[in-house]
């Protein structure tokens, strides 16, 4: 077995330095089994962060199905096949009416590449409004529309078409304290204004129902809402990123966008992520009329979108989901966890805040309560605690790069919470001491 040195010799000869990894010592991981990875030496790893895996890693139903379909038949989607209309038929009687027309893709990154495509094509414009600190994939055309990237490091700025409103954190967003989702949505309005006024007008409005690499943020009550109607007011498509949060991971709903104090119906929806449960798959969900302005008469194709084997992957997805109960374990364990983070908070002054629904969470870390000053220093060596002393794999989002990422496999069991929050508060004891 090869040591980790010996396989970040043979990385930096074939792959290229803007790829990352996990850790300052990354992990050497062999297998996985539900909530837990597995590294070379045997040491079994707690996964609080891989919602790739969504229904727990190797799950032997889904690897099951995938083997036997491969034994039959994978092909291009230029033939009729069954497995095709099984998934597609399945997947869109979970989206509300008339959301019912389905690309089928490869990733989180090529839904929204797709999706921005449909967009544009059914608005005519090119001009697009987005939140701040988010990222919608890996792109040319994404990244352009990813304030994370394009205002980080590396990155080239706004371009001129692109308009970015601000984030709708309640806790340290523009508008703090008792703002509404209406104040947040009208920056939404005012960039659509701008966007009109630089010569750019805006036919499109993309947002993560709940923000993830902005800090795992919810936004406050009525904000899609409002920020749909300013976007459609202006003559815009909106589009729902749900590639991070969708598939029951908010326990009370199956999408993010249903959640309780935002429930609108998009335009057009994005997947990717866990629904394949690590194997390449995405989708584009959009309503009939939507769909037909698409269709210019320039061919759309995607060679292994929507292949046999892809169908009965998501498919098998929605069996484990449907059979195992994992919504609705989600929001138990989920409150479980906003349970534990809360009492927590009463002894331990740095978290200042905790945000998310079901199994997806963030922990703001601060040095001060009042000034919400990012506790970054903290952040990380805590992550790292976690991974060297917890045998726990926890990562870091937000702008300050303070908030605690909480996105596990959806078996993520009372036991696992239960683990975390009490090394956490190890940890945290020995920092204050």
């Amino acid at each position: 077995m090869p040591t980790v040195d010996e396989l970040l010799a043979r990385r930096a000869r074939h792959l290229p330095r803007a790829t990352s990894l996990h850790y300052d010592r990354p992990l050497h991981i062999v297998r996985g089994e539900g909530t837990y990875l597995i590294d070379a030496d045997g040491t079994r790893y707690l996964d609080c962060i891989n919602n790739v895996s969504h229904v727990g890693h190797a799950n032997p139903r889904v690897a099951e199905a995938a083997c036997r379909q491969m034994r039959v038949l994978n092909t291009n989607a230029r033939f009729l096949y069954e497995q095709l209309f099984d998934y597609v038929e399945r997947l869109t009687d979970l989206l509300p009416d008339p959301l019912s027309i389905c690309f089928l893709v490869n990733s989180g990154s090529e839904a929204n590449e797709l999706a921005l495509r449909i967009a544009r094509a059914h608005s005519k414009r090119r001009g697009v409004v987005v939140l701040d600190g988010a990222y919608h994939g890996n792109t040319t055309s994404l990244i352009d529309i990813s304030p994370y990237k394009f205002n980080g490091k590396g990155g080239e700025g706004r371009p001129p078409h692109v308009q970015i409103a601000a984030t709708p954190d309640p806790y340290d967003g523009r508008f703090r304290g008792d703002a509404s989702g209406a104040d947040y949505a009208q920056d939404v309005a005012d960039a659509f204004e701008r966007a009109e006024q630089d010569g750019h007008p805006a036919g499109t409005f993309i947002a993560e129902s709940l923000l993830g690499c902005a800090g795992q943020i919810d936004p406050p009550p009525g904000y899609l809402q409002a920020a749909y109607a300013a976007a459609r007011a202006a003559g815009a498509v909106c589009i729902a990123d749900e590639v991070q949060i969708g598939f029951g991971r908010m326990g009370t709903d199956f999408w993010g966008f249903q959640t309780v104090g935002q429930d609108v119906v998009p335009d057009i929806v994005t997947l990717g992520k866990p629904i394949g449960n690590g194997h390449p798959l995405g989708a584009v969900v959009t309503t009939p009329e939507i769909a037909e302005s698409f269709a210019t008469g320039m061919e759309y194709f995607n060679t292994y979108g929507g292949n046999p084997v892809s169908c009965v992957v998501g498919s098998a997805v929605l069996d484990v989901i449907e059979q195992d109960g994992l919504q609705e374990h989600a929001r138990l364990v989920g409150e479980r966890l906003a349970r534990g983070f809360a009492e927590l908070a009463q002894r331990h002054s740095v978290i200042g805040d905790m945000r998310g629904h079901g199994l997806f969470r963030g922990v703001a870390l601060v040095t001060d309560r009042e000034t919400h000053t990012p506790a970054t220093s903290l952040a990380r060596s805590l992550v790292q605690r976690l991974r060297e002393d917890e045998q726990i794999l926890l990562s870091l989002e937000g702008p300050g790069d303070n908030v605690l990422k909480l996105k596990p496999p959806m078996p993520f069991a009372d036991s696992d919470a239960d683990r975390l929050l009490e090394a956490i508060d190890r940890l945290l004891t020995a920092h204050t001491a």
